[in-house]
């Protein structure tokens, strides 16, 4: 079996041999579709520095033969509330797509009213929406009306996604959870948080505090990522056991983050990346991670004949 090695931050780890591309289906819980093509354009075109991407349906299709990925979820990349229907006509039109996380704002007077309407779609699985508070008097605390939507959004079942991790934003999501315990919070691309060592005690906290509440949810993505001052790196592995040791095998999900991920990792080189980590734990571990924990907390359904 081949063996490869990865360097990830200051040192490097050494993969056991790798999975079969086709032995444990996958599904990618972290796409974006957007057209920059489009008369009216779009708010997000991809990342910095590279040019703008075409990321439709078609497009994905291309990026993943033969890595095993049978079904995606598409996380919305657009504020625009028009934006919603649009990814979701793409996405219905075609199978590879099990789910939609929407864009919507819960502390909007007409927060209930659009998550209603489309909640009707049932490829419809929750929002993404990340700065859920304010600062009063140098205090972080959730905005006007966002408990009551956050309480709204718990009570249909769905998730809110959030990203990019910060601190802040660890602290905004357990806001979130206070004001709504039975809300299920999905955190993007957590191990692409580098904190410095002089944030590590906060780090390690927060990631404690995190995990005593047992509907939050992180997905281990952008592994690769660039640091702040762009260049590529790759969490370490001491980062990534932290993580599975303290949100267990039950609450981490496969994410390629394309096209956001263009110019850093390829989705074939993301999951060579996780496969790699996983060949060195239980079978049923990573059975959970690449596609069981997703169907759990997306609720989605299959659409097609290779989706598990």
């Amino acid at each position: 079996m081949q063996r490869r090695t990865f360097l990830a931050g200051a040192g490097a780890f050494v993969s056991a041999p790798v999975f079969a591309d086709d032995a444990i289906p996958v599904i990618d819980t972290h796409v974006h579709l957007f057209d920059p093509s489009r008369p009216q354009g779009v708010p997000y075109a991809g990342p910095k520095g590279q040019p703008p991407q075409m990321a439709l349906p078609e497009n994905y299709r291309r990026q993943i033969g033969g890595t095993g990925i049978v079904g995606a979820v598409v996380v919305e990349a657009s504020p625009w509330i028009e934006d919603n229907l649009w990814i979701l006509e793409r996405a219905a039109s075609d199978p590879i797509f099990v789910g939609v996380v929407g864009s919507l704002d819960p502390s909007r007077p007409e927060f209930g009213e659009y998550l209603n309407r489309f909640s009707r779609d049932p490829l419809w699985r929750g929002i993404r929406y990340a700065r859920v508070w304010q600062m009063e008097n140098g205090k972080q605390v959730l905005k006007p009306g966002m408990a009551e939507g956050l309480r709204l959004l718990a009570q249909t079942g769905q998730t809110l996604d959030m990203a990019n991790p910060s601190f802040d934003l660890l602290r905004g999501a357990l806001l979130a959870m206070d004001a709504a315990p039975d809300l299920a919070v999905v955190m993007d691309h957590m191990p692409s948080l580098d904190p410095r060592p002089e944030q590590q005690a906060l780090y390690d906290s927060l990631i404690h505090e995190l995990a005593q509440r047992p509907n939050f949810v992180i997905k281990l993505s952008q592994v690769r990522h660039k640091d702040e001052n762009n260049v590529t790196v790759t969490a370490p592995r001491a980062r990534l056991d932290q993580l599975m040791a303290a949100f267990g095998e039950d609450r981490v999900m496969f994410g390629g983050d394309w096209p956001n991920s263009v110019g850093t990792a390829t989705i074939p080189e993301a999951l060579t990346l996780m496969r790699d980590y996983f060949s060195g734990r239980p079978r049923p571990q990573a059975e959970k991670y690449f596609w069981r924990n997703s169907q759990r907390i997306y609720k989605w359904k299959k659409r097609a004949p290779a989706q598990p």
